[in-house]
């Protein structure tokens, strides 16, 4: 099973996307979604908070102390926070696991499984790249939503596919979300 967290931050799609590629390739997952994510989705999304849960398999709260993600023992193969708002950086790389969220990423990189974070903010200080240095040295894989234009992108669909892709491809999921580069 794959977890996706969605947080506060803009990027809302990401997520979306994300949840909507693994459901078509028949994916078990997980979901996640902050109270400030509920308002972004207002803010950015067409779709309600409702039918994004429906996307999923498993719908987890993310201020229930009690859900089963805050386990160690609770078994997912990986977990995905996308988009990442850089207070959940924050959270993740000081051990403050203060609600299902960070928990679920305190989880995954004590019991070494992969964990990427797909963070969402422009510019950014010293303490976000050190937040994310110190994540990645505990193994988590930071792939910030920065879309290539090579492939030639023609709308906000192709650069997400794009961001979306490149997250399968780092959870070993052959997909065909984008088109790679190729030397011609």
């Amino acid at each position: 099973m794959i977890i996706i967290a969605i947080t506060g931050a803009s990027g809302v799609i990401y997520g979306v996307e994300l949840l909507k590629a693994l459901k078509q390739l028949k994916i078990e997952t997980g979901l996640l979604i902050s109270n400030p994510a509920k308002i972004v989705i207002e803010y950015e999304l067409e779709e309600s908070v409702e039918e994004i849960k429906s996307l999923a398999d498993h719908y987890f709260e993310s201020e229930e102390i009690d859900s089963s993600v805050n386990s160690g023992s609770f078994k997912f193969d990986s977990a995905v926070i996308i988009p990442c708002s850089m207070k959940t950086v924050s959270a993740i790389a000081n051990g403050y696991a203060s609600n299902s969220i960070t928990r679920l990423a305190d989880v995954a990189l004590k019991e070494r499984r992969t964990l990427v974070l797909v963070p969402r903010e422009t510019p950014l200080r010293d303490v976000h790249l050190e937040n994310m240095l110190r994540i990645s040295k505990e193994g988590g894989i930071i792939l910030p939503a920065m879309p290539a234009f090579y492939h030639d992108p023609k709308d906000i669909s192709d650069m997400t596919n794009f961001i979306v892709g490149k997250v399968l491809d780092v959870l070993k999921i052959d997909n065909d979300m984008f088109k790679r580069w190729e030397k011609e």
